[in-house]
């Protein structure tokens, strides 16, 4: 068994893909020189710190978001129609029936049209996800990109890769990770580990898959770049995505409330950041800086071609095709949002689809039937966009 373990371990970790054709792991260990190299047993750490995560978000969203939401009105609980097995058979088949199949359910049932009308009403909203639900989740999100996003401007500014990105890279592999940056990687990836598995536990979304593309691809970014010691370039990704998502966040809250106009303004606000950090910083300084200005870099005076270098850029440019993406929609949203084209609902079952963080938008929700077929801005912070019969 343990040599299995051994040739396995060997494969994973086989320099050939890790590193340049001059450098072996023995450069990464760490020595009495004063500089800490990250070491891939540091990847257990925030592991076990997503753990700690989710014990505060339970006790903020617990203790101070849910009596926040419950001053507001929202209701932690849906209220359920009362079961009928010829309307349930109904619902199966169309949500929502039209005025001929009510009347026809009505006979049936032996109740008033409006009665029938209000059973749907009520059945359709009850399997949807409590505002209360998404007030909490968005508030806790909101809660921790803000603080995280202005923690790591704050240790940037004395890093010197902060204002040129060649410094990513030049003396590689021999960065010291300081104490500052080591908590914030730990912290941001077990955030991120986090958010994964609340996937499958928060209100579900229309990019469910979209969302565990990006947070997987996040994570094997992170941990690629700490074993590699390409954390200085990995610390300017995490800055970036988080610039963007407290804003967002931010504009589902005031949604879920109904405020409606500080919605407006905190969308607009965030569509601009958006546009300032995932499509233009993204792509045109820190991608472009892992693809042209690593090589020299890394290898002084080029890379000596390596596998695991080009992967870190497929992914990061998967991350750029998932902004543009979603930016795609949120430009339609805008676009009809600016038109007036909005429904003023601060209980619409639209949810928005970003975490890193979202990030992107999501969803279906009808608008006032017999109108053309418009998107609003709740489609974006709130994100269930259909079509209108």
């Amino acid at each position: 068994m343990a040599d299995l373990w051994q040739t396995v371990s060997d494969i994973i970790w086989y320099e050939g893909f890790w590193l340049p054709a001059n450098r072996t792991w023995a450069e990464l260990k760490n020595v009495d020189d004063g500089i800490y190299h990250p070491q891939t047993s540091d990847l257990i750490v925030p592991v076990y710190l997503s753990v700690l995560v989710y014990v505060v978000r339970y006790v903020f969203e617990r203790f101070i978001f849910g009596p926040i939401g419950h001053s507001f009105g929202l209701k932690a609980i849906v209220k359920k129609a009362t079961p009928n097995p010829i309307l349930e058979n109904a619902f199966k088949q169309k949500k929502a029936p039209s005025n001929e199949t009510v009347q026809q359910l009505a006979k049936q049932t032996n109740m008033t049209i409006r009665q029938v009308e209000r059973w749907f009403r009520i059945r359709r909203n009850q399997d949807r996800t409590p505002v209360f639900k998404k007030f909490c989740e968005s508030s806790w999100r909101g809660l921790f990109y803000f603080f995280i996003f202005w923690y790591g401007v704050y240790l940037h500014l004395d890093k010197v890769w902060f204002y040129e990105t060649m410094q990513a890279w030049a003396g590689w592999p021999h960065h010291n990770v300081t104490d500052d940056i080591y908590w914030y990687y730990m912290i941001e990836g077990a955030f991120y580990i986090s958010l994964l598995f609340s996937l499958f536990t928060d209100n579900k979304r229309k990019d469910f898959t979209e969302m565990v593309i990006h947070h997987v691809a996040t994570l094997l970014l992170m941990g690629m770049s700490w074993v590699n010691n390409f954390v200085r370039i990995g610390t300017l990704v995490l800055l970036v995505h988080d610039a963007v998502d407290s804003w967002m966040e931010a504009a589902k809250v005031s949604k879920y409330i109904g405020y409606d106009k500080a919605c407006e303004i905190l969308f607009f606000i965030f569509m601009i950041v958006w546009v300032l950090t995932r499509m233009i910083i993204f792509p045109f300084r820190i991608i472009r800086s892992t693809m042209f200005e690593a090589p020299a870099g890394l290898n002084d005076p080029t890379v000596g071609w390596c596998t695991m270098w080009s992967v870190y850029n497929i992914l990061l440019v998967i991350l750029q095709i998932l902004h543009i993406i979603w930016f795609y929609y949120i430009c339609l949203i805008a676009h009809d949002a600016i038109r007036g084209q909005m429904q003023k609902d601060s209980r619409s079952s639209l949810e928005s689809a970003s975490e890193s963080g979202g990030e992107a938008f999501e969803g279906k929700e009808s608008l006032d039937a017999g109108k053309n077929t418009a998107r609003s801005l709740n489609g974006v912070v709130d994100a269930k966009v259909k079509k209108v019969s």
